[in-house]
């Protein structure tokens, strides 16, 4: 598990269906954590240098539907940028910060425009993923905005990102992502992973 993620995390060496079982009755018996101890706690299990706890950390807070508290955006946007790396910003972007914008979608273009022009690569790809399971809810015009002043990046991490999201786009507007692709120079990896279903 270590080496799969290049050594930059401690592993415990559990499996992922093993941490689901464990969690699941864990809140069961204790249930989760209340309100007012419920940052803390995440902020925690996310400090602890065991990867498998980070992402307990995450799956609790998309159990407890934390997403759908205005002020959550502050502990999503921690967890972005603390220990990061694609299987906790992959999570966090789709899952909660794609829950957030969806509960609170007058934030959504604030915010995600200003992850876009971070300096952070991590921010920036959670402002270009974060709409992946919204289907025909995705806004094709900030999406096009969020994508277009990456694509000439050299981090892989982008280029994949820009795929990905034009990728499952694909699945609901094949046609945009056609108009897309013609009209603008996509990185190889980013038209490859873009064209898979069109």
């Amino acid at each position: 598990m270590e080496a799969y993620m290049k050594n930059q995390f401690s592993f415990i060496g559990t499996s992922s269906e093993l941490r689901k079982q464990v969690l699941k009755q864990h809140i069961q018996d204790h249930q989760l954590p209340a309100d007012n101890q419920f940052e803390a706690i995440v902020k925690s299990l996310w400090l602890l240098k065991k990867r498998e706890l980070n992402y307990c950390a995450q799956e609790m807070e998309l159990r407890k539907k934390w997403f759908q508290k205005k002020e959550s955006i502050h502990l999503i946007e921690w967890m972005i940028i603390n220990d990061s790396w694609w299987d906790t910003v992959d999570f966090i972007a789709a899952s909660l910060a794609g829950g957030y914008f969806t509960s609170f979608p007058d934030q959504k273009e604030i915010i995600t425009r200003q992850w876009n022009n971070s300096n952070n690569m991590w921010l920036v790809r959670s402002s270009i993923i974060f709409q992946l399971k919204y289907k025909e809810k995705v806004d094709l015009e900030l999406l096009s905005e969020l994508l277009t002043p990456h694509l000439d990046s050299k981090e892989f991490f982008i280029q994949k990102a820009i795929g990905w999201s034009l990728r499952q786009v694909s699945k609901t507007f094949p046609e945009f992502v056609r108009v897309f692709i013609a009209s603008h120079d996509l990185k190889p990896i980013s038209r490859r992973e873009a064209i898979k279903y069109i």
